[in-house]
């Protein structure tokens, strides 16, 4: 079977997921052929940077007009092309007539909504499953050409049932992550806590000397700051404070979650099922895309973590507290344990078999 992941950097939650399900897919035992494409580099080579440069100065500069025009258009759904789609159109044809795929799974809307029109045309006759990437419903994610969805929480599963999708073509997998996130964590060491600070790829911190200080003045708690891509943050920290330690960019993500009491990031789809597969205790930064804050709801909603607020010392009474509050952290741990538990671990497995047959006796 030949299976084509098809995504898109605007962040690189999106990308990450892409990744895992190649990962998971590639280690499941069969011999599927498996491809990661981004479909904006293939459909405008060369126009790439210039496009996510575009989307990040949008949602950057604006995140309120990027909020309304999100909650506006909840309730719709992917079957209109957008304008700004469009495109990209051409160049999604011309993928699927090359690599000629018997399953795409689309990891962000954008991609869905092109191999749904691709359907709608007839130039591809292959199975669609769209895996969504945050703990919404919104109806971006929709279209009626898509055969299946994976979803990270039952919420969005209802959400979708009570919009016309069968039940039976959602799997309830969590948002999925690289395998070394679920592998057991390494015993707890005694006395120190150990947390761990992320910024995401683009390395957003505090730029505040006071904030890192009086992080560093916290009794009894060793702290590993990740800056992504924000070269100049780690050239001033790095070897600043003698409880702190400052990481750049690092594929071992996992290895530094997996050990920390508590981890406090951004709360993008994917950082939070890797916080929750981890068992990992999260505290989020307070939000302001809309994506994040459902992301974050739902984290309090379940008990598995909290909201720092934005200023920084209510950051810091926010960590303060955790850290020092064994019971709460123990309970969110078993929260995440208790979810985990209740996902569907060869859901996506199980449902594109499902759908493929289905696909040859249709």
């Amino acid at each position: 079977m030949k299976i084509l992941i098809l995504t898109g950097k605007f962040n690189m939650g999106h990308w990450s997921v892409a990744q895992s399900l190649k990962q998971e897919l590639l280690l499941s035992g069969h011999d599927d052929i498996v491809e990661v494409e981004d479909v904006v580099t293939y459909a405008v080579p060369g126009m790439d940077r210039a496009v996510y440069k575009l989307f990040q100065v949008f949602v950057t500069c604006t995140p309120g007009l990027y909020n309304v025009f999100y909650r506006l258009t909840e309730k719709g759904t992917g079957d209109l092309l957008p304008v700004h789609a469009r495109p990209f159109l051409q160049g999604t044809e011309e993928l699927l007539a090359e690599r000629r795929p018997d399953v795409v799974i689309a990891t962000h809307p954008l991609c869905a909504q092109l191999v749904a029109r691709c359907k709608k045309r007839g130039s591809y006759g292959g199975v669609l499953l769209t895996c969504v990437t945050d703990i919404t419903g919104h109806g971006e994610w929709l279209c009626k050409e898509c055969d299946g969805y994976l979803v990270g929480a039952e919420a969005v599963r209802d959400a979708f049932v009570a919009r016309g999708v069968d039940p039976s073509h959602i799997a309830v997998t969590g948002i999925p992550v690289r395998r070394e996130f679920k592998e057991p964590a390494p015993c707890a060491a005694g006395g120190e806590k150990r947390l761990l600070i992320m910024g995401g790829g683009q390395g957003l911190l505090p730029r505040d000397d006071d904030f890192y200080a009086a992080l560093n003045a916290l009794p009894n708690v060793k702290t590993t700051l990740i800056t992504g891509g924000n070269r100049r943050l780690f050239e001033r920290l790095a070897g600043k404070y003698p409880n702190i330690r400052v990481l750049g960019y690092t594929p071992e993500v996992y290895a530094y979650m997996r050990r920390s009491d508590l981890v406090l990031s951004k709360p993008g789809g994917a950082t939070t099922f890797e916080a929750i597969f981890s068992a990992t205790p999260m505290l989020a930064w307070e939000p302001f895309w809309e994506q994040e804050r459902r992301n974050a709801a739902f984290l309090v909603r379940e008990g598995m973590g909290r909201v720092a607020g934005k200023e920084k010392e209510e950051c810091l009474a926010a960590l303060k507290d955790l850290l020092t509050d064994p019971a709460a952290l123990s309970g969110m741990r078993e929260r995440m344990k208790a979810l985990r538990a209740r996902l569907d671990d060869r859901g996506l497995e199980e449902l594109m078999g499902q759908l493929t047959e289905e696909r040859m006796y249709a």
